[in-house]
């Protein structure tokens, strides 16, 4: 067992799960990401961009600080000593999952995090249910994609 990776998993476990309370505690905001962004971009509310701007810059700057300390990003892609590699299924099928994670969002009025991280500590039933439907189109399009198209990814 890589007690390693799991350390470091249990580590950024608690600090998402530090992070969305401190948010929630001196804001009133919850973490959903697709929620922060989507408004920033869309609405942009005035008085209220401030901390979506440094939550984003927070999200993009960890990992950039971790690697310029000499650490890595685990095993985000498939060769060792890289970064970032090139899409699993290809630049396409990486754009055409975005577009569906985006109406997935809007369709759940949530993401992962909001509903996941953030739902699911406050026992938010339409969180439970939205988590589920989650986990359940992943598993489906896991199988999907390794077994029927046979992509092997």
């Amino acid at each position: 067992m890589d007690w390693t990776a799991s350390l470091q998993g249990l580590i950024g476990g608690i600090l998402i799960g530090l992070s969305a309370t401190w948010l929630m505690a001196t804001l009133g905001r919850i973490a959903g990401i697709s929620g922060i962004v989507g408004n920033l971009v869309t609405q942009r509310p005035k008085g209220d961009s401030a901390w979506r701007v440094t939550f984003v810059l927070g999200l993009i700057s960890g990992p950039l600080l971790l690697m310029a300390l000499g650490g890595d990003l685990g095993n985000v892609v498939g060769r060792p000593g890289a970064v970032v590699g090139e899409p699993a299924g290809g630049v396409a099928m990486m754009l055409l999952a975005g577009v569906l994670v985006g109406v997935g969002t809007g369709l759940g009025s949530g993401c992962t995090s909001g509903h996941g991280v953030c739902g699911l500590a406050r026992l938010s039933q339409r969180s439970i249910a939205a988590t589920g439907v989650f986990l359940g189109c992943a598993i489906f399009t896991v199988y999907i994609v390794r077994h029927v198209v046979g992509g092997g990814v």
